[in-house]
């Protein structure tokens, strides 16, 4: 389903069919790494989901997709610029396409909007904000899941330093005095965020 979803987009701009597939093949290959547990396919379709429920209040959903697919597409453990890498990619590939320079340029600061999750002038970015962190909301069950393969990505790292690491993250989400931006998202998972949250904190 991701996939078709994608080559439509191009296709609506004029992208022919096997030049998308080829962007398409660079998109699978990054998120399809054996290293990704979470940041996979498996995430862009679960946003893809979350999205298509306020899809009536987002601005721009194009640029919104484009935000969705390539947001992740450079992620490695190790590294402390993946948002960074991601949205010049992003913006190199619409650019390549013939997307206006402020289409490329508000999916650059959407993307650069998960390195930090805060609140943002743009509404649309609010929305992908949220969405990225819905998995924060699920049921205790679907949380844990999460961690585990949240875990398994930083495999590279011992216990104490994944969890002093994992702590700060945690704290830090702990420590806003809204998690989500927006009124779906806020009242949707709010609650249940908090307190898986603060459940994962005891455990570390």
């Amino acid at each position: 389903m991701i996939k078709s979803i994608y080559i439509e987009l191009l296709e609506d701009f004029g992208v022919n069919l096997s030049s998308a597939e080829n962007l398409w093949r660079e998109i699978n290959a990054n998120y399809s790494n054996k290293n990704r547990h979470y940041h996979n396919l498996k995430h862009l379709e679960d946003l893809y989901s979350e999205l298509e429920t306020v899809k009536d209040r987002i601005h721009n959903w194009p640029v919104m997709l484009f935000t969705l697919f390539y947001h992740d597409i450079i992620y490695k453990s190790t590294k402390k610029d993946n948002e960074e890498k991601s949205a010049e990619l992003a913006v190199k590939r619409m650019t390549e396409i013939g997307m206006q320079e402020s289409a490329a340029t508000l999916c650059f600061e959407q993307i650069m909007a998960t390195k930090s999750h805060k609140e943002n002038s743009d509404s649309d970015t609010n929305y992908f904000t949220d969405a990225d962190l819905s998995i924060l909301g699920r049921t205790p069950i679907n949380y844990k899941v999460y961690c585990l393969n949240i875990r398994k990505e930083y495999a590279i790292y011992p216990d104490f330093l994944y969890n002093k690491g994992r702590k700060k993250v945690i704290n830090h989400f702990l420590s806003m005095k809204k998690i989500f931006k927006t009124e779906e998202f806020y009242n949707r998972y709010e609650e249940q965020a908090k307190l898986n949250l603060q459940q994962e904190l005891l455990s570390l």
